[in-house]
Formats: C-alpha cells, sequence, structure tokens
C-alpha cells in the first residue's frame, strides 16, 4: 500500500508553461515600457552627472561625480542585459 505522503504528491497539477496570449500582450507592453522608462532614466542620469562634473571642474571643486557615474552606468548595464539574462536562466 502506498503512503499518504507518495499518494498527496502524485495529485498535484502540472499546469503548462505558456501564459493566453492577452496576457502575453499586456505583460509585453508593459516591459517594454519599462526597458525604455530604464533607458531614459539612464541617459537622462549620465547627462545630469556630465553636467555637475563640468560645473564642479569649472568652480575649481573636488568631486566625486565618479563613483554616481558609475553607479548610472552599472544601472544601465542591468537594464540592458535583464531581459537576456532572464531568458537565459529561464528559457
Amino acid at each position: 500500500m502506498a503512503s499518504p505522503l507518495v499518494a498527496l504528491a502524485a495529485a498535484v497539477p502540472n499546469p503548462g508553461r505558456d501564459a493566453p496570449a492577452a496576457l502575453q500582450d499586456k505583460v509585453n507592453l508593459v516591459l517594454g515600457i519599462a526597458a525604455w522608462a530604464g533607458t531614459a532614466a539612464g541617459v537622462a542620469g549620465v547627462l545630469v552627472t556630465g553636467a555637475m562634473m563640468a560645473v564642479s571642474f569649472k568652480r575649481g571643486e573636488g568631486s566625486e561625480h565618479m563613483g554616481r557615474l558609475g553607479m548610472i552606468l552599472g544601472g544601465c548595464v542591468l537594464v540592458a542585459t535583464a531581459g537576456p539574462l532572464v531568458q537565459f536562466v529561464f528559457g
């Protein structure tokens, strides 16, 4: 006779991996908007940091903008590689 745990484990449903087409379209739209917004934020961050670096250089002040620029560029790389990375892991 099988144990109750084996019978319980056998009754777990296994749904398919594909989402309905209408849901896929909506998710793709939201992810596309999020990717666009992330790219736009990265470009704005680089522009603002560059302007702050120029102003600080003109004033003769020391600045710590390179660390900020590194963080912004790291975020840009993360936004750019998010889709392919998730597809590699789960695809």
